[in-house]
């Protein structure tokens, strides 16, 4: 009996100190955490708890309703949440070569080695007090329209929901972009305040957007997408360097398996819509210059910005 009662209180002893041994971080992201879009974010917290129980637990606490969208960089920054999944056009302001993250031409695992995954970890480090940790999406960007356009004289005048992403493509083709909130974009096109938006190709079906439009122009640009994972500065680096070489390693894994997710799901997603939606394409050369566009214009306002990081962030992104 008293052996018994001794095995139990080292067992009872070991868990109490695996339990106050382990790190547990609060995250949130930029939209609700059931949303499409963060999908892979919900798998890679669920990989990483799993990987590093006893070490580092995340609780992904929710989106915007717990801190709002355009204050969770300070929030992560002040160690008031730990782990944030945001744009990175959301932060531009306070570090503008994170505009890079949704013009890389390269996969995840790809950025890994050519050292550009280095930069962005040393910018965040020093701009916005921040790890970066790696990608939790990916998938390209479509312009979806009322009407048909033939040319792209044809999109002059159209009044778009946009976003910060693709505001100068927008206006250097002639369309109008207006800041509208995910929740009111049906509204805005059934009752004619925009004549389309942009957006990747999962989302629209579900949320009935697809009932007001009947185009996709199907040249779709930053594939990239820019939806990041960081982390507290202050918190990694009180993390153990087995923690942080273990998180590190899941990360790189994860984004492997997270750019199947997105690749399968898109194609789903384009089944689904089927012939809801009418794919469309210009000449071409206008194919060409519209893509062309949608990068050199953000490169040069990159250049504007942050004219010494442009050559190497081009080199390091497969630009």
């Amino acid at each position: 009996m008293a052996l018994r009662g001794l095995a139990a209180a080292v067992v009872m002893l070991l868990t109490t100190a695996q339990a106050s041994a382990q790190d547990t971080l609060r995250a949130i992201g930029f939209i609700p955490k059931n949303d499409p879009v963060l999908a892979m974010a919900n798998a890679w917290v669920s990989d990483v708890n799993a990987a590093l129980t006893g070490q580092l637990r995340i609780n992904f606490v929710g989106g915007p309703e717990v801190v709002g969208r355009f204050q969770q960089i300070e929030a992560v920054r002040n160690d008031i949440v730990q782990v944030v999944f945001s744009p990175a056009n959301d932060y531009q302001d306070q570090m503008p070569a994170s505009g890079s993250l949704v013009l890389s031409k390269l996969s995840p695992g790809e950025e890994r080695k050519s050292g550009f995954y280095d930069l962005m970890v040393k910018e965040h480090a020093t701009k916005i007090g921040a790890r970066y940790l790696g990608r939790v999406q990916v998938s390209p960007f479509y312009l979806w329209v009322k009407k048909e356009p033939r040319t792209l004289d044809d999109l002059k005048g159209l009044k778009m929901r946009s976003g910060v992403l693709y505001d100068r493509l927008m206006r250097e083709l002639g369309m109008i972009p207006v800041t509208i909130n995910a929740p009111e974009v049906f509204t805005a096109i059934d009752s004619g305040v925009v004549d389309g938006f942009g957006w990747p190709v999962t989302g629209p079906l579900k949320r009935g957007w697809l009932n007001k439009v009947a185009y996709v122009i199907d040249v779709p640009f930053f594939p990239a997408s820019n939806v990041v994972a960081l982390m507290s500065l202050k918190r990694w680096d009180a993390l153990p360097k087995a923690t942080q070489d273990k998180l590190i390693e899941v990360t790189a894994a994860f984004e492997g398996k997270m750019v199947a997710h997105f690749g399968k799901e898109n194609e789903d997603e384009w089944k689904a819509i089927g012939d809801k939606v009418k794919k469309v394409k210009f000449s071409d050369a206008e194919n060409k210059r519209y893509l062309d566009l949608a990068y050199d214009l953000e490169w040069k306002q990159l250049g504007s910005r942050v004219p010494d990081m442009v050559a190497e962030l081009r080199k390091l992104s497969g630009n």
